[in-house]
């Protein structure tokens, strides 16, 4: 896991001339050929996209932060790695106004290096800390559902929140070396940012690539699919609860797919074929333009993730409807109760982790 984290530290260690960076953008921008985008429409759309994900993220993460930090005393594991999770998602979204500026001026870096640097630093901490939370979460609901009775004494709070802090360590470590080298350079009398969208890598970061998306993704699919079919073959879940488990699973499965998949397979080719020298200055920007997409989806999770608290954890779903329904309902002390009352059942009828 130390080893799959290591590929930014690998593709910086080995790729940090900054020169030959600035050669290469100056190159592609004097080009007309590699134009197939427009520039300004480009720029507009990704500007109204980072925006509009700031402010879904911001507002769901906080919310589950605020719910989740509440809950100390009687938290389960699954919620205190959703807890991580939604702190890792905020790390991100504080930087996501000046990633929409960055685009908004179109394409010119006005907040100076360390910003740059910075961005870069939590874009890679805030996706593999999400990786694997996510995976943490998925042995985590493994336990409770497949193995309920012998996982009594394995899953407890105070252990997740250690696996936590070491997952934490091991990240911001681990993503260290973003923080150390110069990554701003001047392209055509404009500032460029080159943390933003790594749109230069060595073949070397392709195997730590493989490595880093590789065991959180096979760990959390295979949790979910040795769930699935526990599921099938009987368990001792309600069926309204079986509904929740695989509505959770396929949300969290979504995200994965949706944010983190495209993102890694296309870093991929990127890698193998941009700096082919058969590849076509057209080629070249189709890999850089699927980059930047895929780069920018990556961020979709922070708005997702909310999604997941809301299905996946009892507590924060029974907190979430006494604060908008209580209006409505006056309080309803009794449905409340009801669902505090249903996060304090033992992990054999799972009923607290769905």
């Amino acid at each position: 896991m130390s080893g799959g984290l290591l590929e930014v530290k690998m593709e910086y260690t080995t790729s940090v001339d900054i020169g030959t960076v600035t050669s290469l953008l100056s190159n592609m921008t004097s080009e007309s050929s590699c134009a197939l985008v427009d520039s300004t429409v480009e720029n507009m759309v990704f500007g109204g996209y980072y925006i509009l994900v700031f402010l879904l993220a911001l507002n769901g993460n906080a919310l589950a932060l605020w719910v989740f930090s509440r809950q100390r005393g009687t938290s389960s594991p699954a919620n205190v790695f959703l807890l991580h999770l939604a702190v890792a998602d905020l790390s991100y979204v504080i930087i996501l106004p000046i990633r929409a500026t960055y685009h908004l001026t179109g394409g010119h870096w006005p907040f100076g290096e360390v910003p740059c640097r910075l961005a870069g630093y939590l874009f890679y901490v805030n996706m593999y800390a999400s990786l694997y939370f996510l995976a943490c979460v998925a042995g985590d609901r493994y336990l409770a559902v497949v193995h309920a009775v012998r996982s009594l004494n394995v899953r407890r709070a105070r252990y997740a929140h250690i696996i936590s802090f070491m997952l934490w360590v091991l990240v911001t470590v681990s993503m260290a070396p973003l923080l150390l080298t110069q990554q701003t350079a001047e392209v055509e009398g404009m500032t460029v940012c080159l943390q933003l969208y790594r749109e230069k890598a060595s073949h070397k970061a392709l195997f730590s690539l493989a490595i880093a998306f590789t065991p959180p993704f096979l760990s959390t699919l295979s949790c979910y699919l040795l769930i699935i079919h526990s599921l099938r073959k009987g368990s001792r879940l309600e069926p309204q609860l079986k509904l929740r488990a695989l509505r959770t699973i396929g949300l969290v499965m979504l995200i994965y797919m949706v944010c983190f998949l495209p993102y890694h397979a296309s870093r991929a080719t990127f890698i193998l074929g941009y700096a082919h020298p058969e590849v076509s200055c057209q080629t070249r920007r189709g890999l850089s333009l699927a980059n930047r997409l895929t780069s920018s989806l990556t961020c979709l999770n922070g708005a997702l993730d909310p999604l997941v608290y809301l299905f996946g954890a009892e507590k924060f779903r029974g907190t979430v409807k006494k604060l908008f329904c209580k209006d409505r309902a006056g309080g309803s002390g009794a449905t409340s109760g009801g669902e505090m009352k249903g996060t304090h059942e033992s992990s054999i009828s799972a009923k607290s982790e769905f």
